[in-house]
Parts: C-alpha cells; structure tokens; sequence
C-alpha cells in the first residue's frame, strides 16, 4: 500500500513539501491514544534491549540526524518502532538553511540528494522541547541523542564556541551528543574533521556539557564523513582514544557523486559506510561506542554494520521509501538474523 501512495502522491509532490506533510501526520497520530497504542505495541523493537551509551536501548535501529531537526516529534518517530532517535543538527542560533530547491529524490537509487544547510530553529527551542519531553515519564524513557553543529556565519576560528553553546543548553536533556562536523553543506564545516581542527571543538563541546551535568555522564561522539581517506578516519579514532570520548557516528552523507550540489544519501553509502565502521572498530577496540548509519534499508544492511562493529544503526533514507513501518522490519530482519 505505502509503495502505490508513494507512486501515485509522493513522488509528484516536492521532496521538502511532502517531508513536513509525513512528519505532520506521525506527529497527530502520536497525540491520538488508541491509534499510537497500537501503533507502538505493532512497531516494537524485535529482540533483546541493547545496553551501550549507559543506557538500555530497546533495539540497535535508530532514526537518524536530518528528519527530526528541532525535537518535534521525538514521541511520533520512537512510535512507529525506532529504538532511539538523534535529533538535529541543531546550532545556536535559528537559521533558515540553504535556499530552495535542496532536497532531491534519486528514484533510480532509492537515494535522496540534499543541501538543506542546517535548517533549524535555535539551540534554545530544542532544548525547551527536549526539557518538557523529559517531564513526563513516558518522555524520561525515551532515548533521544542531540546532534550539535555550527551556525553557517560562524568563521572556522570561532567554531568551538558554536559546540559549546549548544553542548551547555542541550546536554541536559540528551542520553548522548553527537558533534557534527561532516556536513557537505555548510561552507568549511568539513575542514574541522581534520585532527588538529577537530581537537579544540571536541574538548569545548565536553566542557561545556560537563559544566551543566555530572561530568562524564553525557557521552560524546563525533560524526565524520564516508569521503575521508582511511588515514584520515583512523587519525579520528586516535582522537577519541586521546580525548577519552564515547565514539563516533559513521557516516555522514558523501560527495563522490555527480548529481549536483549536496551530499547523497541512501544505498550508495552502504558499502563504504560499513568500511568505515570496520576500520573504526578495528581501531577502537571494544571499549567505544559505534554507531553505523548509511544505506540501511533491510534487516541484512543493518547486521552488515554490527558485524562490522557497530554497537547501533541509524537510518532516514530507508523510511522515505519503505514506509512508516520499515523500523519495525529491520528489527525483525535484524532479530531472525542474530
């Protein structure tokens, strides 16, 4: 059924345009009792709770950074069966993100193209929304993580303060912040992925959080791209040892593509996504926490990932093309596959 309405409504329809009209409609269902009942008792997680990040996670799969930018619909996405969610990116300041058009389907490879630019509406609205989920019980045993990035008319030089103001507002609301620096559509944001650049952000980002929290109990991670050099990820990874950080988030959209302006994400990410993760491991040992993201669309995408290392999975790209339903069957897929 979701495959002829997305033939016959969804694709006719502009991308960003029948996202906010999705989102809208999981959010009313998720206010409405019997329906969101049902609907969480039938997308539940297969399988045994996952114990990482300090935390119980009801599955390994995830809602990635990228569909929930602000903390609207955290209750809706864990609903229709996805075990955490990582909001965001989210930056100090609101800000508009790139002109339209930025957001493009690639129907031939169940792909989606965007530069939306960190589109968001402030650090502060975030954590108004994530400190009143946190209020009530339900909202206290959901799993939420906070992606955290730089406002686009920040210089490079004054990036790190751009981490520590979100880390001190957000980190009292999140089971774990994720420091985005692999974003293709900010100007100059991915040049903070290399060691040296990268070092000064992640130790104001855990500063910052330790001053509003018990220190060392939100843990941080860092995203990176899949267009590193092997290198250059394995450089990340001795960074995270350095600095003592929870782990990292592999990986981001790419730009080995011909497509236009953006990052793809989707199924070409897959294979490349799942080496990263590898090397990570590989690097890391056991002791840190890897989350797998890229071109999960089936229950054995996602084992391809924890059996590369990966603690948990994420995805978005997957759910615009498979339909509200497709966390509950990549649990189920990654469940029969254990």
């Amino acid at each position: 059924m979701y495959a002829l309405l997305f033939r016959v409504v969804f694709r006719r329809m502009d991308p960003e345009a029948a996202h906010h009209w999705a989102f809208a409609l999981i959010r009313f269902a998720a206010r409405v009792p019997v329906l969101s009942g049902l609907l969480r008792r039938y997308c539940a997680p297969a399988g045994p709770p996952v114990h990482v990040l300090g935390r119980a996670v009801p599955g390994r799969l995830g809602l990635a950074a990228g569909f929930d930018k602000d903390a609207t619909g955290v209750v809706g996405m864990t609903m229709l069966g996805f075990a955490f969610v990582e909001v965001g990116t989210i930056t100090p300041v609101a800000q508009p993100g790139n002109e339209p058009p930025r957001l493009w389907r690639v129907l031939e490879q169940r792909a989606l193209r965007n530069r939306m630019g960190f589109n968001n509406q402030g650090a502060a609205a975030a954590a108004a929304r994530l400190r009143r989920l946190r209020s009530t019980p339900r909202g206290r045993e959901l799993v939420v993580g906070v992606n955290i990035g730089k406002n686009k008319v920040t210089p490079a030089e004054r990036a790190a303060d751009d981490y520590a103001a979100c880390a001190k507002l957000l980190a009292p609301w999140a089971d774990f912040l994720v420091v985005n620096v692999s974003s293709p559509n900010t100007p100059g944001l991915r040049d903070l992925q290399s060691v040296d650049s990268l070092r000064p952000l992640l130790v104001a980002a855990r500063s910052a959080a330790d001053s509003v929290t018990d220190p060392g109990s939100v843990p941080l991670l860092v995203k990176i791209a899949p267009d590193l050099a092997d290198d250059d990820v394995l450089a990340v990874a001795d960074l995270v040892t350095e600095l003592d950080l929870s782990g990292v988030v592999a990986v981001n959209t790419t730009i080995a593509h011909d497509l236009g302006e953006g990052g793809l994400s989707g199924p070409p990410l897959l294979d490349r996504g799942v080496q990263v993760v590898r090397l990570l491991r590989e690097r890391l040992g056991t002791g840190r926490t890897i989350i797998g993201v890229g071109g999960v669309t089936t229950g054995a995408d996602a084992r391809a990932y924890v059996d590369a290392g990966a603690d948990l999975v994420e995805g978005y790209t997957g759910l615009i093309y498979e339909g509200p339903f497709w966390a509950a069957r990549v649990h189920r897929g990654l469940a029969e596959g254990a």
